[in-house]
């Protein structure tokens, strides 16, 4: 009898040691992680460094194809928009096959968009490339690498998504100058081809993302013990996807927030270097105030993810004050009419700018919580990318009918404070304290996925109240006393006495 009772416990207990041979790591805040901050800051630089430089090419192609502006500036609108339109299906993609192929991939199709682009002849083939093909490749790489950073990070996450994104700042700084004097010596075409094979430098980025577990889709089907919900085809498009968040209030706030930060958040970088050159400065001139913007914006970045990892003011209000002192200065921008005048607001604009960006995705956690970030940031760019769609061309379409850029900054500026009072309007934001994290479902909490391993350390007693060694075995009321009364800090001497106890208690149920 003894013996029939240690085999029914013995199938239980190798259950549970085959959970536990792959167990989900916890992030490591730091070792690989500064590794994948350095692949962000690459491909930070030569994604948005990019297109923030993407401007010194603008007057090129009026001149060149004998456009105007509005119809010019849906080269950069449509690639900002196939960034953010696609992020939900790389963030499909990541939940089924991991970030490394993914980012790998984009990294691929960024450089071809660039290297086909050199050859158009008309603004439709530019749309087509620059557009469609880089912009799709741009989708691939940014919200994975996002994702691969948060995964790493958890106390200093703000400081390596700060760091990670001061490439952007950098690049601005160093591109500008760098794409004029391209331009002057290969002529557009040589220089998009160049940019192409820089582009390439994101496959080798891609490839330093070492993941820390399965992919999601993957960590589900070995560790759910009701596999008939990925029997259907919807049931996995609403998982990979985290639809879920769709009927989220705070999420859906906070991505209307963003959409219109994001229609006057990359109008300087369209169209500074035009309004510099208009009111009469040389190419290089202008060139140099896009540079001077790309340093400030380093500097507040880092100063912002320092900031906020010391928890003195909380992220949304953060968020809140720079991006109001980002849309006031947006506004300044045409006041500044002598040179010396232009360089200061661009530098506080830059400031303000790249102050802002990390507590963009920093906030995300706190709003839907961690294990859903992978998605929310897919869903997120998707939302705003209406806003990228519309700004630049509005912007272009102002200075058409205007004459000048005034309109277009002001209108900008006025974006991002609208902007900032909806995200005024989130809920808990007038709390000095954080909120509670979202509390998982019960479904989460037995199917955990891939986000819940890698962004929070597991521990043993992590199971629910009422369940025994397995999820197919409950504890009798009696050994749930017995379980209440052992020291839940020593697990191992809990595993190893629990069974024992259950062998016993079965053998008096059996003998009376």
């Amino acid at each position: 009898m003894l013996s029939s009772s240690s085999a029914k416990m013995e199938k239980p207990q190798e259950r549970q040691e085959t959970q536990q041979a792959s167990p989900q790591m916890a992030a490591p805040d730091g070792g690989w992680g500064w590794v994948v901050v350095g692949s962000l800051f690459v491909t930070s630089a030569l994604v948005f460094g990019l297109i923030r430089s993407l401007g010194v090419f603008f007057v090129e192609f009026v001149q060149y194809f004998d456009e105007s502006a509005q119809a010019v500036s849906w080269i950069t609108s449509i690639g900002l928009a196939m960034q953010q339109l696609m992020s939900p299906i790389a963030a499909a993609a990541c939940n089924v096959y991991g970030a490394r192929p993914v980012v790998m991939m984009g990294g691929f199709l960024s450089g071809l968009g660039f290297i086909l682009a050199s050859q158009a002849t008309s603004l439709l083939h530019l749309y087509l490339t620059m557009g469609f093909i880089s912009g799709l490749g741009w989708a691939l790489i940014f919200t994975p690498t996002i994702a691969s950073v948060m995964q790493y990070f958890t106390m200093r996450r703000s400081l390596a998504l700060g760091l990670g994104f001061t490439g952007v700042g950098l690049a601005s700084f160093a591109f500008s100058p760098l794409f004029q004097y391209l331009v002057e010596v290969y002529a557009w075409r040589g220089a998009l081809l160049i940019l192409g094979g820089l582009s390439f430098n994101m496959i080798a980025c891609g490839a330093l993302i070492r993941p820390l577990g399965n992919p999601k889709v993957v960590e589900k089907t070995e560790n759910t013990t009701n596999l008939n919900r990925w029997s259907s085809l919807p049931s996995r498009i609403y998982e990979c996807f985290e639809l879920s968040l769709l009927s989220h209030r705070g999420f859906l706030t906070y991505a209307a927030a963003i959409t219109l930060f994001n229609a006057g958040y990359f109008i300087p970088y369209v169209h500074l270097v035009a309004h510099s050159r208009n009111i009469d400065f040389t190419e290089y001139q202008a060139a140099f105030v896009i540079s001077v913007t790309g340093v400030a914006d380093i500097v507040g970045r880092v100063a912002s993810g320092w900031a906020s990892d010391l928890g003195k003011m909380r992220m949304p209000h953060m968020l809140v004050v720079w991006t109001g002192l980002l849309g006031l200065f947006l506004m300044l921008i045409p006041a500044a009419v002598s040179y010396s005048g232009l360089l200061v607001v661009s530098a506080a604009y830059g400031f303000c700018a790249g102050a802002m960006t990390p507590l963009v995705f920093a906030v995300v956690p706190e709003i839907v919580g961690i294990e859903r970030v992978l998605g929310a940031l897919g869903l997120l760019q998707l939302i705003e990318s209406v806003g990228g769609l519309l700004g630049a061309p509005l912007s272009g379409w102002l200075k058409d009918y205007t004459g000048t850029y005034t309109a277009s900054f002001i209108t900008a500026g006025s974006f991002l404070v609208l902007g900032m009072l909806v995200t005024m309007t989130i809920p808990y934001f007038w709390s000095c304290t954080a909120p509670p994290p979202p509390s998982p479902s019960k479904k989460k909490s037995q199917d955990c996925s891939i986000e819940d391993g890698l962004l929070k350390p597991t521990t043993s007693n992590s199971v629910s109240e009422k369940r025994g060694p397995s999820d197919d075995m409950l504890y009798s009321e009696k050994e749930l006393k017995i379980c209440s009364k052992r020291d839940v800090t020593h697990p191992e001497q809990e595993r190893e006495e629990i069974p024992q106890e259950t062998i016993h208690l079965t053998n008096l149920k059996e003998t009376l």
